[in-house]
């Protein structure tokens, strides 16, 4: 899998307002931007993105996935 493959998977299943993927086609890390996490603790914005991905977590295509995910007003607060 590459970054671009998991990328599109993740956003086509979420919403996605920033999406940043990268990885070595095992272990990836992921900044997801979503309005979809508003109300949603850490763990339960993880499970929503492992929901976009199904099985695929469970094979050798998504070995591991490292997130930091932040809804739009988080994001924004951050320093860019």
């Amino acid at each position: 899998m590459t970054a671009d493959q998991l990328r599109s998977l993740i956003a086509s299943g979420l919403a996605c307002d920033h999406l940043e993927v990268d990885g070595d086609g095992r272990h990836w890390t992921a900044v997801i931007v979503s309005a979809e996490f508003a109300g949603l603790r850490p763990v339960q914005r993880h499970q929503r993105v492992y929901a976009t991905l199904g099985a695929r977590m469970h094979t050798d295509e998504v070995h591991a996935l490292s997130m930091q995910t932040f809804t739009p007003a988080e994001w924004q607060a951050l320093p860019h």
